[in-house]
């Protein structure tokens, strides 16, 4: 029982590392999600190759004579060339298919929201256009779940990153120029954001909040923030 006990904890440890506020492989919408099952594959892929050459290190070292009816040469050409191509070709593809369907979400789904992040040293700040010039937050991203919300990242001084790892990948915020992403939360809750790129002393701490409401009370939120009173 004891020994159960210690090999479920061996196992569940790495499993536990991989939830969290800001966990890639915890996706909460459909745009990192499609960004965690690329890192999965991958990491099988991986995994199979390392087996690959662990079995054939262990024929080596365990099984004498192994490997000899195939000449050095022939060996450089199964390993280096044989092996990796398919594999490179068939992780490129599914990448691309992944690519695409961001692309094609993007694109096919409507848009509920549409927010302003802006970036500057050490915080961010939010703006709501559909909703007026008064509507603003710092540090808290406010945005309705279940729906597709179009973030425009501008930054004021150097270049920072703009990322919520369970809503969507990053993006790069560039002083002058205007970058946009699209983010999507199925279900109402509280999500970590960070700045992605080293930007100077304060960078660690250069992290935001996104609050995903219900629908119907996005608007009515918002207004009551703005107003600065206390929403139920």
């Amino acid at each position: 029982m004891f020994q159960r006990i210690i090999s479920l904890g061996v196992i569940g440890l790495p499993l536990t590392a991989c939830s969290g506020d800001l966990s890639t492989l915890d996706p909460a919408g459909p745009y990192a999600g499609a960004i965690a099952n690329l890192w999965w594959i991958m990491l099988i892929g991986s995994g199979l190759i390392l087996g690959l050459v662990l079995a054939l290190l262990g024929l080596v070292f365990f099984k004498p004579g192994f490997g000899r009816g195939l000449s050095p040469k022939g060996w450089m050409i199964a390993g280096g060339l044989f092996l990796p191509v398919p594999v490179l070709i068939a992780l490129m593809t599914y990448g691309m298919a992944q690519g695409e369907y961001l692309i094609g979400a993007w694109q096919n789904e409507p848009v509920v929201a549409r927010v302003e992040a802006h970036g500057a040293m050490w915080h961010w700040g939010f703006r709501y256009p559909d909703l007026g010039d008064g509507f603003s937050t710092d540090g808290t991203l406010h945005i309705p779940a279940g729906g597709v919300v179009e973030v425009r990242v501008t930054s004021a001084d150097v270049v920072h990153s703009f990322w919520i790892p369970r809503l969507a990948g990053k993006i790069d915020a560039v002083p002058g120029h205007e970058t946009i992403v699209r983010i999507r939360a199925d279900v109402p809750g509280r999500y970590g954001g960070i700045c992605a790129e080293y930007c100077g002393t304060g960078h660690a701490g250069m992290r935001f909040t996104v609050e995903a409401h219900p629908p119907e009370i996005y608007r009515q939120r918002l207004t009551a923030l703005s107003a600065g009173v206390s929403a139920p």
